[in-house]
Parts: structure tokens; sequence; C-alpha cells
């Protein structure tokens, strides 16, 4: 179910209007109807469908590959990295399973929010909903990176006082925070509004005259810039130390091959792991700051009256904060994929081809005899005629 049309009754309007009109008049309230029509093309009930159904697949993976190699004795070391993966998985899939059913809903209602939320209660519902589970990606991704970081340049520190427990009081201490930090419009700081087209509720980046309204957009975007920041540090001081000890221990025998091994996987894991949160949240929280700075929201896309439409730069803010939080969400349906799946199933398959070709290559090398064989097996066989 595609909506071509997102304004049923603005169109129906200017179509009334266009009608009383002179003919030059009404071609260009048409042409101004087709304009806008063009830019709602990209809204379509298969988008939260597609999303759900892959986010719940690949996260239920996850959450049973983790939970099968947490009870394994011989992965005790790596417990707080799985408790944090799990963590990342739990959260995903919560975050897809109580948002993506209501935005389902209304589109089944033909883009009309009031219909599904006759109490007035479920936008804020929605809109605490995205900023928990968003928040909590985040610094998830976060702590993962830290852990990392730490398990790799110190050692003896984190073997002796990263436990387990540990791990479990920080998840707590980031889900309960970001939680009180989401419900902030509840008390009064803040406000969650109804976005474009509808579908979906959000932090208000443009209503000045609500109380702590820019403090707490800003606040949002500026923690997760935080978080994306932290995650890149810590990831990239793993890479660098990763490369250093790789060096350190270059040498023919078969436990520096399985470590050069080990550190390329996981060099390339880092790196599809910033690629993905790059992609999925930069155009959101760049996009949040500019409309916090000129006090554009998104909601301001849907007038109240077909005689004030919304400007050319309001609509394009529109529709890229649509196209952000789509990137956004799309980052609970690839973290799975990125942190464990991928790193299980394509990370190995690509090492095995790649030394199944190595060893090709080893092999041919062999049987190709080269000049210095050629003329070392001459020097054996002149000595052998001379002595007979």
């Amino acid at each position: 179910m595609t909506y071509n049309n997102c304004k049923p009754m603005h169109v129906l309007t200017n179509y009334s209007i266009g009608m009383m009109l002179d003919s030059n008049t009404s071609k260009s309230l048409r042409e101004s109807n087709v304009t806008k029509n063009a830019s709602c093309g990209s809204v379509s009930v298969a988008y939260p469908i597609t999303m759900m159904v892959t986010g719940m697949v690949g996260n239920s993976l996850a959450l049973m590959l983790v939970y099968s190699s947490y009870r394994k004795k011989e992965n005790k070391r790596k417990r707080s990295f799985l408790l944090c993966i799990g963590s990342l998985a739990l959260t995903d899939l919560f975050g897809q399973l109580l948002t993506s059913p209501i935005v389902i809903s209304v589109y089944q209602a033909g883009l009309k929010w009031e219909r599904v939320d006759t109490s007035g209660s479920l936008c804020a519902f929605f809109g605490v909903c995205m900023t928990t589970f968003g928040l909590c990606s985040l610094f998830l991704a976060s702590a993962m990176a830290i852990e990392r970081a730490l398990a790799i340049t110190a050692p003896h520190w984190y073997s002796n006082h990263m436990k387990t427990s540990v791990t479990k009081q920080a998840l707590a201490v980031i889900w309960c925070l970001v939680l009180l930090f989401a419900l902030l419009p509840i008390a009064g700081v803040g406000q969650y509004t109804l976005q474009w087209p509808g579908t979906w509720c959000f932090i208000s980046t443009g209503d000045r005259y609500i109380s702590g309204n820019s403090f707490f957009a800003s606040t949002f975007a500026g923690l997760g810039i935080f978080s994306l920041l932290v995650t890149f540090s810590c990831n990239m001081v793993t890479i660098r130390a990763l490369v250093i000890r790789c060096k350190m221990k270059s040498s023919s025998s078969q436990s520096s091959k399985q470590w050069e091994r080990l550190t390329t996987e996981t060099v390339i894991q880092l790196l599809g792991i910033m690629c993905v949160l790059l992609v999925c949240w930069s155009p959101l929280l760049v996009l949040m700051m500019k409309m916090i700075y000129t006090q554009t929201s998104s909601h301001y896309c849907k007038p109240e009256s077909p005689s004030f439409p919304p400007s050319r730069d309001v609509q394009m803010d529109c529709n890229f904060f649509l196209t952000a939080i789509r990137l956004a969400s799309l980052n609970q349906i690839l973290d799975p994929w990125v942190y464990l799946l991928l790193r299980e199933i394509l990370l190995r398959k690509f090492f095995q081809v790649a030394n199944a070709v190595s060893n090709c290559s080893i092999d041919a090398h062999k049987e190709t005899p080269t000049a210095m064989d050629a003329l070392n097996k001459q020097a054996v066989d002149t000595n052998a005629v001379q002595r007979e």
C-alpha cells in the first residue's frame, strides 16, 4: 500500500478551488499538487513491514547465538562482550516490536494518526520508545568499543577488574539513565510531536514556546554525536593496538599466523561497525542540529490550512528527516549482522577462500622451476658426471 497523496484534504480543496478559477490558475494548482505528490512517493507501508521482519529475524538469530555461546565454559573470558552484544540485540528487537506495529496500524488507518491514537497518549509513548532505544543502541555500541579497547590495550587490568557483574551493572545504568532522559518531555521538559507524514512521533525541533524544547532536542543530538565520537575513537585505538601487536609477532609460526588472521578479521569488523554507525546515525543527528538552529520541525509539513503550504526548504527538510529516521532505524537491523552474524559466517568464508587461493598460488609457484633452480640442477648434474 503506497500513499502517493500525503495530504488528501489538501488536494481535494485545491481541486475545488481550481474548478472556480480560470484555466491557467487551475493548471498551476494541479502542477503544484503533482510536485507535492511526487515528494510523497516514498511514503509506503512496505518500509515498516520490511524493516520489522528483517529486524526481528536478525536480532533473534543474534540472541540465540549469544545465548549458546554464553553457556559454553570456554567462553568465560568473552562473557562481558557477549553480554553487551546480547543487550544490544535485545534492545534493537524491543525497539522494533514496540514501534513498527504502531506505524503499520497508522498506514492501515489511511495515515490518520488520530484514528489509532484516540486518547492522545500514544504519541508520547512512541517518542519515548524512539528516544530510549535510539540512544541505548548508540551507548551500547560505545560500551562495546570501550570494552574492546580495554581488553586489547590493558589485558591484565581487564582480566582482573572486568567481571560480568560489572558489565551487568554498567548495562543497567545505561538503560536507566537513557529511560529517565527520554521521560523528560512527560515531566514538561521538551515535547514529542507527530512527524511528517503523520506515521510516527519524535522530538520536536522547532517549537520555541515549549519549555525546555531546544535543550532536550539539542541534548539528544549532542549525546548521539558524543557517542559516535567515543565509538570511533575507541575502535581506532583498538585497531592501532592490534596492528602494532601483529607486527611484533611477525614470524612463520602457526600461532603468529593465527594471530594475524584474527587481527585482520577484527579490523574488518571494526571498520564495518564504524561505517554502519556513520551512515545510519550521522544524517539524523546533523539534520536535527540544523533544524534546531533554524527552528524547523517536520510536523510543519502538514499545515492546518491549504492556503499556507510549507515552503520548499521546509518540505525538503521533512523529506530528509524521514529518510534520516529510516536510516537510524536501519541501524537496528544491521547491528546483529556487523557485530556477530557476519563475523561468524561471512568472514570465515572469506578467509577460507583467501587461504585456498593463496595455497593454489604457492603450489603453482612450487611447480614452476625458476632460473636459479635450473642452474642449481645443472651444477648438480655436472658434478655427478665428473665424479663418474
